[in-house]
């Protein structure tokens, strides 16, 4: 079905499409704001808030939302990204306008109550301290942090601790009123309904909602890097990690597709898609020359569309008995061959095949269409969803060479090791 987009008054982004196939719909409320928005001293402000939306207003008071969905028999989430925040609603078509009124709600009458905000930076410290247990989190918060002096990409979502102690009720309600508003945020619907009557009834709710966010431009490109960069970080476990990050171009780039095709060689098919992951990789080459030789017990990659260049990024999980150095040999010359030689027709046609079929996938429900339709419009616009096989499918031998030239030697990238030091 044809997606559908309009622009209210107050300047919200409506996005509909038809899916008939089920009696499902699914309706999100994306937000241009997450942690590249965030300023040092309020890092993690972003997330904050979203928790913060969750926690009542006079309508949907503490804990009635989680109840309404369920017994309507649907589910609902939110999430803070580096590009967005968003929130989403799946429900029997026919109960989909507790969603339309939650956001709607949600949009503007959050409450913020003090006593409220002091018990979820307890819940938020606690969060960050979780992550810090594990050494993947660790490495990859000192690695995107090392491969970003200027931007503010340089921060993880979660936030820097001194900032998650300090960060206040007046901070966070400053944050909301800042950036949830609707000329900056973008309503999508997807499944069994009339878009006319759809648009009629978000009109209805939304459209009395006065526009006035006004958020700063995030104006600190990050500065080309001109060396290699390396992280070398200790602590407890008995399993190493390697991970290496090479800058990588946004979503709107013309160079981004043939990186996704380079990306499912190298480390397999991946859905791109925060709420499909992606299958076993076996066939690509990083697997059969890491991991099926014994060195690594794993092989991940990782490229997703970004408003600003961001990375594309290749992590190892060194096998017992093995070394973080004998990885990294055996990483760089896969990744020497491949730029030195052209990858064959065969292998590029395999791959966009792969990768396609990820992105079926990862677009099949209603939720992930919803999902892949406000991303879109964050990070690019709706023509980018619409034409995203058309682009790969034009990805040629050569577009692929010139890519892995372009972005993969080591002066663009930082490498980082995780040192086991014992239990």
């Amino acid at each position: 079905m044809t997606i559908e987009k309009h622009t209210l008054d107050n300047g919200l982004t409506v996005m509909l499409k038809e899916s008939r196939h089920a009696p499902v719909t699914t309706f999100w409320v994306w937000y241009r704001v997450g942690s590249r928005n965030e300023l040092p001293g309020v890092t993690g402000i972003a997330h904050w808030a979203e928790h913060m939306l969750f926690k009542g207003s006079e309508a949907f008071p503490k804990g009635e939302i989680d109840t309404q969905i369920a017994r309507n028999g649907g589910v609902m989430n939110g999430l803070t990204w580096l590009d967005f925040t968003t929130f989403f609603e799946t429900l029997p078509a026919d109960r989909i306008d507790l969603g339309l009124r939650i956001e709607s709600d949600r949009m503007v009458n959050a409450a913020f109550d003090p006593e409220e905000v002091a018990l979820e930076r307890n819940v938020i410290i606690s969060e960050r301290q979780g992550s810090e247990n594990e050494p993947t989190f660790l490495l990859s918060e000192e690695l995107v942090g090392a491969a970003f002096r200027v931007h503010p990409y340089h921060h993880t979502t979660i936030g820097d601790m001194c900032d998650l102690e300090t960060i206040t009720r007046e901070e966070l309600w400053h944050h909301y009123q800042t950036h949830y508003g609707p000329d900056n945020a973008i309503a999508v619907a997807v499944g069994d309904f009339d878009s006319p009557q759809m648009l009629a009834r978000i009109e209805e709710l939304f459209g009395p909602i006065p526009a006035r966010s006004n958020p700063p431009e995030v104006a600190r490109p990050e500065p080309p890097q001109r060396g290699e960069r390396r992280v070398n970080l200790e602590g407890p476990g008995a399993t190493a990690y390697l991970e290496a990050a090479y800058h990588a171009p946004p979503s709107t780039e013309s160079d981004f597709f043939p990186m996704a095709v380079l990306s499912t060689v190298l480390t397999g098919a991946t859905g791109m898609n925060l709420f499909a992951p992606g299958p076993p990789n076996r066939s690509s080459r990083l697997y059969r020359a890491l991991v099926a030789t014994g060195l690594a017990a794993g092989i991940s990659g990782s490229l997703f569309p970004m408003l600003d260049p961001f990375l594309y990024s290749i992590s190892a999980t060194v096998r017992s008995g093995q070394s973080l150095e004998e990885v990294e040999q055996a990483l760089d010359a896969e990744l020497d061959g491949i730029r030195q030689e052209p990858i064959s027709e065969d292998e590029v046609s395999t791959a966009i095949k792969q990768a396609k079929a990820q992105f079926a996938y990862s677009s099949e429900s209603v939720t992930n269409q919803g999902f892949w339709l406000g991303l879109s419009a964050v990070v690019a616009d709706t023509e980018w969803f619409e034409s995203f096989l058309d682009q790969l499918m034009a990805v040629s031998v050569d577009d692929v060479h010139r890519v892995a030239n372009d972005y993969l030697p080591r002066r663009n990238r930082t490498i980082g090791h995780y040192v086991p030091t014992g239990p």
